[in-house]
């Protein structure tokens, strides 16, 4: 069962945060950190299906709310507070962690894995570590229709691996145009999920049911950080 937390924010403002401790058989030394996308919180299905999955495969997960959506409003407002949201989770995770030698995992679905990937660009162009690695479900390249309007620019900046999770119909960005990005990046894997949209379900009548898709998804995401994050 998630364990219910809560994240204070500069200005008196706090966030509701949940903690998924590791269980299973084995155990891989983590804390991943998973933001939801623009439009629904972290008790969507989506974001719980991706939490508890994790956490059964040996990795402490933290899911959270943006101010905006603990709020219930539509717009997520100015990156500048989402991204000072998702820091102050990870100091707030930081803190938790029961290992030094654990290693932080960052990302999230959609808007939420491009705020982590701005916060960690950002912490490594000051010169600091913000996570040892990211995970990014349904990256938001571009939006819908527009692929003139890259969101690429910080992601070369950042040090760390990268797992890039992308459904081959995804209309937010194609696994063929990410893979110049990932190319240009210092580590970064992408791994395509066949016939899959935004949400990484896929369609038709003999396809993988959503729980079996994401649990595929899930056991690469706990392959990666294994071979990747050593404690």
């Amino acid at each position: 069962m998630a364990q219910p937390f809560t994240v204070a924010l500069e200005g008196g403002d706090a966030v509701g945060a949940l903690a998924y401790a590791a269980g299973g058989p084995t155990s891989a030394e983590a804390t991943v950190i998973l933001a939801h996308g623009a439009g629904a919180p972290q008790t969507h299905q989506f974001m719980t299906s991706f939490a508890k999955g994790l956490s059964t495969r040996g990795l402490d997960v933290i899911t959270f709310n943006f101010l905006y959506m603990e709020r219930k409003r539509r717009a997520p407002g100015p990156a500048a507070r989402l991204e000072a949201c998702y820091r102050a989770v990870i100091d707030t995770a930081r803190q938790r962690m029961k290992l030094e030698s654990q290693r932080l995992v960052v990302g999230g679905k959609s808007m939420g894995g491009r705020i982590a990937s701005q916060v960690v660009a950002a912490g490594t162009e000051a010169g600091g570590t913000t996570a040892d690695g990211l995970v990014l479900l349904g990256s938001p390249l571009h939006p819908p229709g527009r692929p003139d309007k890259l969101r690429d620019v910080h992601l070369p900046a950042i040090t760390a691996p990268m797992l890039f999770v992308q459904g081959s119909r995804d209309t937010f960005g194609t696994p063929d145009e990410l893979r110049p990005v990932v190319a240009r990046c210092w580590a970064a894997e992408l791994n395509v999920v066949e016939g899959g949209d935004h949400s990484l379900k896929v369609r038709g009548k003999d396809a993988l049911t959503a729980d079996e898709t994401y649990a595929s998804v899930q056991d690469a995401i706990a392959a990666w950080i294994a071979k990747n994050l050593e404690p």
